[in-house]
């Protein structure tokens, strides 16, 4: 074999392994039979009961999909891990993909699983009752600094016609002391989670609480919802209607009462540090916020609350320029809203 022959051989073995790289580079790590990876926005608790049944009660073994449904907590962000391809699908809230959208990233979202966002303030019974915005003048209010909760409450002062001047507010830390000693007279609490537990602990010692619900106000700001890629939706889009039906389908389990005890002994073996009495509990909270009524859909996008969601954003400046949020909504949406 001759320099001219080898030279040859040696230029088509180099233009194939450019073509294999290329093809390689070309897909997404996600193929028939391999493994997904769902990351998930909180730990695990009540609050991801249909996540952890699409899991342990075999929803997606059922579709054909092998899913490592990965916990959430302090640090965890799907939309990254979806960028870094650490994750496929994730968990995240409407800010988070909000601001995800303004610094360009490839987002989409599937499905909102909290039609009612659980983000809510605990009063005690014995304060007067809260009927209109402007019943908050003069409360000592706690808020989380930088949190959802501040832009949530700062929207609604602002439509009481009220200032940061005509509360008192108060910052928010893990620690629930200042509430437990009457220092702060309404505490941010997640409604379906912490809610519950300083319910029952207040009951305990013989004090009533009540909730105040933003959304009964006219703020809607959305929470979490299901996300993946937009190359993911492109390149793979069977598996992520396998993924978002076999999981809509276990949220629709989880949810319905007559399965109250498979679900609870499910949760139980994710949360082990809760007691049984409060888990029941909080699957009974977390009911109305995924499935407000018998004929909501769950999972459906409301697109007019993803719409404020932004608006309130852009007006509190936590982004600087407008994403029509709308763009990136690919699961179903609500045809009509009350």
């Amino acid at each position: 074999m001759n320099q001219k022959t080898n030279t040859k051989i040696n230029v088509i073995i180099a233009g194939l392994m450019v073509l294999c790289m290329m093809l390689f580079s070309a897909v997404t790590p996600v193929f028939a039979g391999d493994r997904l990876n769902y990351r998930l926005k909180w730990q695990f608790n009540t609050s991801v009961a249909g996540d952890i049944i699409a899991d342990t009660g075999g929803f997606f073994k059922k579709a054909g999909l092998d899913v490592f449904v990965k916990e959430g907590g302090a640090g965890k962000n799907a939309i990254k891990e979806l960028e870094l391809r650490y994750a496929d699908f994730g968990v995240a809230s409407a800010d988070q993909v909000i601001r995800a959208l303004e610094r360009g990233a490839d987002v989409v979202v599937l499905a909102q699983l909290f039609q009612v966002n659980p983000m809510q303030w605990i009063y005690r019974s014995d304060q007067p009752e809260i009927k209109t915005l402007s019943d908050l003048n003069g409360r000592y209010i706690g808020v989380t600094f930088g949190g959802n909760d501040e832009t949530i409450m700062n929207t609604l002062l602002a439509k009481a016609g009220l200032t940061s001047g005509d509360v008192f507010i108060s910052s928010v830390r893990s620690d629930f002391t200042p509430f437990l000693k009457k220092e702060v007279d309404m505490w941010p609490v997640y409604r379906n989670a912490q809610g519950v537990i300083l319910e029952d602990k207040l009951a305990a010692e013989g004090e009533r609480v009540k909730f105040f619900n933003p959304a009964d106000y006219g703020i809607h700001f959305v929470a979490n919802s299901v996300v993946t890629s937009g190359a993911m939706m492109k390149k793979h889009p069977d598996t992520v209607k396998a993924f978002i039906t076999a999981l809509l389908s276990a949220w629709e389990f989880a949810m319905d009462p007559a399965n109250e005890v498979q679900v609870l002994a499910q949760i139980k073996k994710k949360d082990t540090f809760t007691r049984d009495d409060i888990r029941q509990k909080q699957l009974e909270a977390t009911r109305p916020l995924i499935k407000p009524d018998k004929g909501t859909k769950i999972g459906i996008i409301d697109a007019r609350a993803w719409r404020q969601t932004e608006s309130i954003m852009v007006r509190t400046e936590q982004i600087m320029t407008p994403v029509d949020v709308v763009t990136c909504l690919a699961g179903p949406k609500k045809r009509k809203i009350p």
